[in-house]
């Protein structure tokens, strides 16, 4: 993978996320489970480490988006 550039951490709240995974379908599907939580760049492929198992994924996330309704907590009952 690419390093990691100064700009991508440039302000609190933004996120470089490497995702390590058995497979394409497990590594997509913690992205899209990111994806409903907060901004994210898209992604259309895994890559492979010759020798390594497995798969990996980067993403870049922006945690200063605000949790929708439909993630936050339910209030007590």
């Amino acid at each position: 993978m690419e390093a990691i550039n100064e700009v991508h951490v440039s302000e609190p709240g933004l996120v470089v996320a490497d995702i390590a995974a058995a497979d394409d379908e497990t590594a997509f599907a913690f992205h899209t489970a990111l994806a409903a939580r907060w901004a994210t760049t898209s992604v259309e492929r895994t890559t492979r480490d010759a020798g390594q198992p497995g798969v990996r994924l980067r993403c870049y996330l922006d945690l200063r988006q605000p949790l929708t309704a439909s993630v936050q907590t339910p209030a007590p009952r």
